[in-house]
């Protein structure tokens, strides 16, 4: 590996230990073997560094998320069945101590005290959700039209949020794919009552 990639994987490591608010550039040339100079030269900043190692943590996640590894995603594309199933998947990834979705948490609640991290961030969002829609739709990413990205990707990224700061915050009481999708049952049968 070159500097770069060191510098990817010493932040990755990093953010995993301490966080964004609590990583120094120094931590992370000590973790990664390089040198300051080198961050700068290769990221801009230590923060580009660090929204870039963010979303490569998640970027390891999403194959759990369509189930990689564990038989995949069976249900038809569109279905309450599959809907249960990838948020049974990205759940998943949220349970046991340590999860990185606490990161998520940290650019919440100190976006204004990382705003080259959150800006970055931000950028990502509409890929984010792009690769949602396509997961529970079953739909190529390129297909996706802004118009759903506007309001089913905006939709999905809002449950994920919430989950997040559930199993963050309380994770005995958060709901698990069983609870949402029963509970998106049910608001569609009230949507739906004539």
């Amino acid at each position: 590996m070159g500097h770069r990639e060191d510098l990817l994987e010493g932040a990755k490591r990093c953010l995993l230990a301490k966080g964004f608010v609590r990583t120094t550039a120094r931590d992370i040339v000590k973790e990664s073997g390089t040198n300051l100079a080198s961050i700068g030269y290769h990221y801009g900043s230590k923060d580009a560094l660090l929204a870039e190692a963010y979303l490569a943590l998640v970027g390891e996640l999403s194959d759990a998320f369509d189930g990689q590894g564990v038989g995949g995603i069976e249900a038809e594309p569109g279905s309450m069945e599959r809907f249960r199933e990838v948020w049974s998947n990205i759940i998943g990834t949220m349970q046991g101590p340590g999860s990185m979705w606490r990161l998520s948490i940290e650019i919440v609640a100190m976006g204004d005290q990382l705003p080259a991290v959150r800006d970055h961030l931000a950028q990502q969002q509409r890929d984010a959700e792009r690769a949602l829609v396509s997961l529970f739709m079953g739909v190529p990413e390129e297909g996706v039209p802004d118009k759903t990205l506007d309001t089913l990707g905006r939709f999905y990224t809002t449950l994920m949020t919430g989950l997040i700061a559930q199993w963050n915050f309380d994770p005995e009481h958060a709901a698990d794919a069983d609870a949402l999708t029963e509970g998106m049952l049910q608001v569609i049968e009230a949507a739906t009552r004539k």
